[in-house]
């Protein structure tokens, strides 16, 4: 009872959640700057150099792996440990792999690896190059989970890993996101760095040229950005696929894809363009085949020869992961330690930091060495100067060491070796062996002392190593050549829907009720339709699959329908209602071809309205646009206007007529409108516009007749008058 404590709860939330971020952010999630790696990928290249699985000698099971990693390292799940395993294995998700797999290790269409007590692994050179001088004092270890043995802090790292195979993982608050990058691009931009301060815009223009990914495909941002990104240590990088025309007979062609973005799983890619094709999306294309062997090939097949390919690929990376943006986001833990985002410049000069402090405590290290040799052969010389006399004291004196150490002034270390010597080393051969090693130890001695002792020496030494290592991964080798290309901004950045339509002649036919269909061809005789029982024609004309159809409806809003949406001219069609979300209490006013240089006139039934533009007018949404407000009323009229009227003529159920100056009439895109009439007990019937100098022409019986209304002509919003003898009883023009 007397270790109870009382405390507020939110204390205890804080601090155990406190804790357990920070354990989040160092120990899981974010890879440290010096040598690119989380804990649990350091553990498991430690545990196989462990087990010797060197590149030269036999793989082992990785069950057997995973079981020391989580034995002695790593106290988690082993299928978390054999997953970052496959992870480091597979060329497709690592730029450089740090782990050579046989067996089953998935594959870039997302299946998954066979389970780890089938598959085999073992170390690649880059794995070597990470672990170079690890038994040389080149780093700090620290005690295991259990305190029973050591296990590194961070590898020496010979290889800038960090962003040569790149890094993801979230934390708790942040993450990270790091591309992987060509090496022999980052070695040029290091060797620049040691010769004297650069930019980062200088390192981007003039050795890095962006990210590197193990898939290829073609990064296709501008420059500007690239240096933004790696300035703040933020930013996005689009990278397309990679592809290529393929001409087949009789000028066909098919569109094959070579190489897709970074972490894109290529079955769901496919899955995604066979979606599109089926929902008619890009309807210029008619197929996609998967004839991928070990290399990509997906097939893309056009309905015509007649689209442009380019065209065909843009609307494609519009719609699917063609092409894909890389976030990236260089937060890392600066000594292990501090969560920090870095510029590009400052994580080269922290692996170069560190480089130079690796190559320090290892010659240190080679130092001692060479001195207790160094030592150890002075005593080898002094007892070939004086065999005869060594040979008595071992033979003769009780205290052989003691003996030795006061006769001929020799160290302890000295006197052990002399004990320890072997009867056949007392060959006149050996002396002049060890006389030649001496030599060339103390040379090597004087040189290490140089180097430890001179930091121009010291950063020599790295520029020369960083040479080896660019010449080791040149681009002019398999594994370090350039994969993705690097490629300019898109030309096209938006490509019109109509392009991607096949443009085809079409009548499109609505009925009263509003069914809608289109046939093909313009030769239809509205005389051969046929309709519903009940139903009969209302809206029929010509158009193209490429063409927009606009809905006017009683609501005053105004709806758009794809000329390639409409249903097939076999049966009565579809309810337009089925195609754009039109109320149930609405009625269709008027349909029009779409005409971005048109204009109309839209009245409601209290003969207010106004001009408005046919662009104005498109929706882009099912919903439709608002333009006319009609309040508790209803949208009544819907009429071009000709090039060259200038005249008016509204006619109301009042039988009303009038005429007014087009002139007086304003154009708006959206609103009530103005009074173009005024009615008692009445409300508008039909409106049209005319030439004044032509006349108005309407129907007269079966025909037309021409009729001069300036008598009729008034201001607007006038009652108006009587229509000319002859006009329609029921009030249309």
């Amino acid at each position: 009872m007397n270790n109870i404590e009382t405390r507020n709860m939110d204390e205890i939330l804080s601090e155990k959640y406190l804790a357990y971020a920070l354990s989040t952010i160092t120990s899981r999630s974010l890879p440290d700057v010096r040598d690119g790696m989380k804990p649990v990928h350091r553990r498991i290249l430690f545990a196989m150099h462990q087990l010797k699985l060197d590149p030269k000698l036999s793989p082992k099971k990785c069950a057997r792996v995973v079981g020391d990693v989580i034995g002695k390292f790593h106290p988690h799940g082993d299928q978390s440990v054999y997953d970052a395993l496959v992870r480091l294995a597979q060329e497709f998700s690592v730029r450089y792999p740090m782990v050579d797999g046989q067996g089953n290790f998935g594959n870039i269409d997302g299946d998954n690896a066979a389970a780890m007590r089938y598959t085999e692994s073992r170390l690649t050179e880059v794995s070597m190059l990470m672990l170079q001088g690890i038994e040389e004092n080149a780093v700090d270890f620290r005690p295991t989970y259990d305190g029973e043995t050591m296990e590194p802090a961070v590898f020496p790292a010979a290889f800038p890993n960090l962003l040569a195979n790149g890094s993801s993982g979230i934390a708790v608050g942040m993450a990270t996101n790091i591309p992987p990058h060509n090496v022999d691009e980052l070695c040029s931009g290091m060797e620049a760095m040691i010769e004297g301060d650069i930019s980062v815009e200088d390192l981007v223009k003039n050795h890095i040229s962006g990210p590197d990914f193990p898939t290829g495909g073609t990064l296709v941002e501008n420059q500007d950005s690239i240096i933004n990104a790696y300035t703040t240590g933020k930013g996005a990088f689009r990278v397309r696929a990679k592809w290529h025309k393929e001409d087949l007979k009789q000028g066909a062609y098919e569109i094959i894809v070579t190489e897709i973005p970074y972490q894109v799983q290529k079955s769901k890619l496919i899955e995604k363009i066979a979606d599109i094709i089926n929902a008619k999306k890009i309807p210029m294309l008619d197929d996609v085949r998967d004839e991928s062997a070990e290399d990509i090939r997906l097939v893309l097949v056009p309905k015509n020869r007649n689209v442009e390919p380019e065209i065909l690929m843009e609307a494609l990376y519009r719609h699917c992961d063609l092409e894909s943006r890389f976030s990236m986001n260089l937060n890392v833990l600066e000594g292990g330690r501090i969560p920090r985002v870095m510029n590009i410049k400052e994580i080269l000069q922290a692996f170069l930091d560190h480089r130079q402090e690796v190559l320090v405590r290892r010659s240190n290290y080679r130092l001692e060495k060479v001195k207790h040799r160094i030592e150890v052969l002075g005593g080898y010389l002094i007892a070939y100067l004086n065999l005869d006399e060594v040979i008595r004291i071992i033979r003769y004196e009780d205290e052989p060491k003691a003996e030795l150490m006061k006769a001929f002034d020799l160290t302890e270390v000295q006197a052990d070796a002399i004990l320890n010597m072997r009867l056949r080393s007392l060959r006149k051969l050996e002396e002049v062996e060890i006389r030649k090693e001496h030599d060339d130890l103390s040379a090597e001695q004087d040189a290490l002392e140089k180097l430890i002792a001179s930091e121009a020496r010291q950063w020599t030494a790295i520029k020369k190593q960083i040479k080896e290592l660019r010449k080791t991964f040149g681009k002019d080798t398999v594994l370090g050549a350039r994969r993705t290309e690097i490629g300019s901004a898109p030309t096209i950045e938006i490509v019109p829907d109509e392009m991607m339509i096949e443009k085809e002649p079409i009548t499109v036919i609505c009925s009263k009720m509003g069914w809608i269909r289109a046939m093909k061809g313009h030769n239809i005789d509205p005389k051969d339709l046929k309709y519903k029982d009940g139903d009969k024609g209302e809206f029929v004309f010509t158009a193209q699959t490429t063409d927009k159809i606009i809905v006017f409806a009683s609501n005053g809003r105004f709806y758009t329908i794809g000329g390639d949406k409409l249903p097939a001219g076999r049966g009565f069609g579809e309810p337009v209602r089925l195609m754009v979300d039109l109320p149930n209490d609405c009625d269709i006013v008027d349909m029009k071809l779409y005409d971005a240089d048109a204009k109309m006139i839209v009245a409601a039934s209290t003969g207010h309205g106004f001009i408005v533009a046919m662009k104005d007018v498109l929706a882009q949404t099912k919903t439709g646009k608002q333009v006319l407000n009609v309040g508790d009323n209803k949208a009544e009229v819907c009429r071009m206007v000709n090039e060259g009227d200038d005249h008016i003529a509204v006619i109301g159920s009042n039988r009303k007529f009038l005429v007014f100056p087009l002139a007086d009439l304003p154009e708006m895109a959206r609103g009530k409108g103005v009074i173009l009439q005024k009615y008692k007990g009445g409300h508008l019937s039909d409106v049209k516009t005319f030439n004044g100098e032509t006349g108005l022409t309407f129907r007269y019986g079966s025909g037309e007749r021409t009729e001069d209304v300036m008598p009729w002509t008034m201001g607007r919003a006038a009652q108006g008058k009587l229509p000319p003898n002859g006009f329609p009883k029921n009030n249309k023009f």
